[in-house]
């Protein structure tokens, strides 16, 4: 795009601020802008999915200037991420860059289609020949304050939606983990991206903006 890349601090890391400018990108395409992502006086990063004066929807994205491997990384996020319009994504992600490779993945989503569950897990294959895993089901809340967390080793990744902001497995909702076969599961070390989109680049069929909070990354 030819724009000079912006960062933000938030929970102690630099992070990269997407901006697509006047053109789209995927996964959309969408509009992608630096407007859009601000990191408030409590230290907590905000993301805005919101139409502009020209009628655009313009979407939000960070990711990590550094690259992370084993270990556990997670989200703690204020936001009714239960009650997201059908073309509304969510996706709290390590990524490599290499499109369906390399991922590991928690997003909240339909997909477009309001009789899909709104929780989607999902682990891109290391290699050729290897299925994706996925792993689907609905949620909902009895508030705002979710915590979210995928836990990263050499053979396994453990993924895990939890009520409210906790460090322990208190209030656990919804668990994945996938490990076979071991072979699939990425080793590499990749950026964290957190980003707020639309499905296929389709407008909120409620017309409505919607804003995430998140508290902190670890």
């Amino acid at each position: 795009t030819g724009s000079v890349t912006e960062t933000i601090q938030f929970s102690g890391y630099t992070w990269n601020v997407r901006h697509t400018g006047n053109g789209t990108q995927g996964p959309g395409p969408n509009y992608f802008n630096k407007k859009n992502v601000w990191v408030d006086a409590n230290g907590f990063l905000h993301l805005l999915l919101k139409k502009n004066a020209a009628g655009k929807w313009l979407c939000a994205e960070v990711s990590s200037v550094q690259n992370f491997g084993y270990g556990t990384y997670q989200f703690q996020i204020e936001g009714r991420i239960d009650k997201f319009n059908k073309n509304t994504v969510l996706g709290l992600f390590n990524y490599s860059g290499n499109d369906g490779f390399d991922e590991m993945d928690i997003e909240f989503a339909r997909w477009g289609n309001n009789n899909y569950p709104n929780l989607n897990y999902t682990i891109w294959p290391a290699t050729t020949g290897f299925q994706n895993f996925h792993q689907e089901q609905e949620f909902s809340l009895n508030g705002t304050y979710t915590t979210h967390r995928f836990t990263r080793t050499a053979n396994s990744v453990i993924l895990k939606s939890l009520h409210g902001h906790v460090n322990d497995d208190t209030n656990l909702f919804a668990s994945a983990t996938c490990t076979s076969p071991p072979t699939s599961i990425s080793t590499l070390a990749m950026p964290v991206h957190m980003n707020l989109w639309l499905f296929q680049g389709h407008a909120p069929s409620d017309s409505k903006s919607v804003e995430i909070v998140v508290h902190s990354f670890s």
